[in-house]
């Protein structure tokens, strides 16, 4: 099975661009299954997000959220909002990635009355479920949108009409008002979490303590706790570990080399603390592990 991989930069803000400078939507029919590790892992992105789940169950998790979004459920992702999908089974969920500027320039009454409120408020997300009106309208529009995108060539008119409606049925139903000092909070926290995991990205192959992680964004050891726990849900030592596995894995179906020389270089003191991690992690030792993914190469 071909797996694919999200990209980010140190911020992990998400590289790729989504449509271009001429139309910035981008649809991706994405089975979140099929992702490394079925994930589509944390990321965030300027743009706008709908998702919606048509097979199987998806879990996001945003902030201290974790949302399990069942077949037929959807959800809006706000600007600039840390996110991360995952899926125990094939999970079909198509989503739509667009700039607010699609919907209108900036400096326009259009983007500053009804967009600007938005993408500056203090709501991250929202859920929406076919149980009631509100959800059931606008995952009916999303699933015209995605619809579209798969049977007519020349559909951009026809997709900014839907969007509009859409847009206007958020506006009616959601309460947008603005919350400045929530926003401060969030973004302060989000480029603290992200400093010590970029920290952890460059510096995992060397000795990594808690006291060092939590040092590279100027905060005590418990508020680096706390920022992990709130943030991504896991302890900062917890994600060196699975991030050092990550980096292992990679190297176990791309080179040829031993266990233990692997183990070595991405930070564990053993062959065996690593074995034990890794089966821990992965469900299978290192060794099925690179004969499972080469034969999936091959």
């Amino acid at each position: 099975m071909e797996t694919f991989k999200i990209t980010t930069d140190e911020t992990l803000r998400e590289t790729i661009q989504h449509g271009n400078n001429r139309y910035p939507f981008a649809y991706y029919p994405d089975n979140i299954w099929k992702f490394d590790f079925h994930r589509i892992d944390w990321h965030w992105h300027h743009e706008l997000e709908f998702l919606y789940t048509a097979e199987g169950t998806a879990l996001c998790l945003i902030g201290t959220s974790k949302i399990e979004l069942h077949k037929g459920c959807g959800i809006f992702i706000n600007s600039g909002v840390l996110h991360r999908f995952e899926a125990q089974s094939s999970t079909f969920a198509p989503n739509i990635v667009f700039s607010p500027t699609l919907l209108a320039p900036e400096n326009s009454l259009i983007y500053e009355k009804y967009i600007l409120p938005v993408i500056s408020s203090s709501v991250p997300y929202q859920v929406f479920s076919p149980s009631n009106t509100f959800g059931k309208q606008v995952l009916q529009l999303l699933s015209q949108i995605c619809t579209i995108q798969e049977t007519k060539p020349d559909n951009e008119l026809c997709t900014i009409q839907l969007l509009f409606q859409l847009w206007n049925i958020l506006q009616k139903n959601m309460d947008w008002t603005s919350d400045s000092n929530s926003i401060h909070r969030l973004n302060h926290k989000q480029a603290r979490l992200q400093a010590m995991m970029q920290y952890i990205h460059d510096h995992y192959m060397e000795e990594i303590t808690l006291e060092t992680i939590a040092a590279s964004a100027s905060i005590s050891k418990s508020g680096a706790l706390h920022i992990f726990q709130t943030g991504i849900h896991c302890s900062p030592v917890a994600y060196l570990i699975q991030y050092r596995l990550a980096q292992a894995a990679e190297q176990l179906y791309i080179t040829q080399k031993s266990v233990s020389s692997i183990a070595e270089e991405n930070g564990f003191t053993s062959s065996g603390y690593f074995c034990r991690k890794f089966r821990q992690y992965y469900h299978m030792s290192p060794n099925e592990y690179r004969k499972k993914k080469t034969e999936e190469i091959s």
